[in-house]
């Protein structure tokens, strides 16, 4: 099978506009945001017990959810099989089950995993859609209550918020660096003003034929229970979101004094060319607290109490 497509993403950058695009094309399916694939890759390390990891894969409502079958994800394991592979799988048969014959994942929390994604798909290809973060910023802050979970992870704040974005953005450009052509950095900003362009773009990249049904999305996407995503009922468009407009002179100037450098360097209009101060205590107090999260996320996902959890419906 030809390489997976990831789509890579700061929360709230357009992944979401990007993957059902993507998802139209008759080669190609990526699910909803599937967040099991950290979850699984540290549960059975490099090379898992095919039965017991069947056996997790009937836990997780997720695959209910896609219509994924454990049993169909067994037949396509062997003896030998990675981790990976095994993941993969997974993504294969969702595909197929769609009559597609590529898979590709658009999850933005994995952006805490890219070095981890590497590993489990060495081949993969990577699409990293960038938006202005004062305009993620705004529009992450604007979403509704219970959409995302509460956690320290969780930005209160335009500049917390900037500690994620830049943490995340400068995190996938080493990326790009390490896999070289396998990488395609694209903007938001670009793929709403002319999203024929940018998806021939991806498609070239991708090796995949662009089909004029990829721009067909308005009408056609179950929207139900998804307040945060009310803006694919319309078609792509520019200045959904405007910081300039939006976001306080303070707000503005909290993003700029932790990643106004990183804006700049991008293109974006930014007062500053270097961080403050403060904007670096705060952005290595975040970058400290996020891998902490990180390595008690791998403990608890190596224990008997995740395995309780995961039974009982957690994803």
């Amino acid at each position: 099978m030809a390489p997976p497509l990831l789509v890579l993403g700061v929360r709230r950058s357009g992944t979401t506009l990007l993957r059902v695009m993507l998802d139209r094309n008759p080669a190609l399916a990526i699910p909803d945001e599937s967040y099991f694939v950290p979850q699984l890759a540290r549960r059975h390390g490099r090379r898992p017990n095919l039965d017991a990891f069947v056996d997790d894969l009937r836990r997780m409502p997720t695959l209910r959810a896609w219509g994924v079958e454990p049993a169909a994800v067994r037949q396509r394991l062997r003896p030998g099989t990675t981790t990976g592979e095994a993941i993969a799988a997974i993504f294969e048969v969702y595909a197929e089950r769609r009559g597609k014959e590529r898979w590709g994942d658009k999850t933005p929390l994995y952006m805490q995993y890219l070095p981890l994604l590497e590993r489990l798909f060495p081949d993969a290809l990577y699409v990293h859609l960038i938006r202005d973060g004062r305009d993620a910023a705004r529009s992450f802050l604007q979403m509704p209550e219970g959409i995302v979970t509460r956690t320290w992870a969780h930005p209160r704040s335009v500049a917390e918020f900037a500690c994620q974005w830049r943490s995340e953005v400068d995190d996938a450009h080493a990326l790009g660096r390490r896999v070289g052509d396998r990488y395609l950095e694209v903007r938001y900003e670009a793929l709403v003003a002319d999203p024929t362009t940018t998806l021939r773009s991806i498609c070239d990249f991708a090796g995949l034929d662009f089909d004029e049904t990829m721009l067909g999305y308005v009408g056609e996407v179950d929207l139900t229970g998804k307040p945060h995503q009310q803006s694919l009922a319309r078609e792509p468009t520019p200045g959904l979101r405007n910081w300039r407009r939006e976001l306080p002179a303070e707000d503005v100037a909290g993003f700029e004094a932790v990643a106004g450098n990183l804006l700049a360097a991008l293109g974006y209009e930014s007062s500053r060319t270097r961080p403050t101060a403060s904007g670096r205590l705060r952005l290595a107090r975040y970058r400290a607290l996020s891998a902490a999260w990180r390595a008690s996320a791998y403990a608890m996902q190596r224990s008997p109490l995740w395995r309780l959890r995961h039974r009982a419906g957690a994803t």
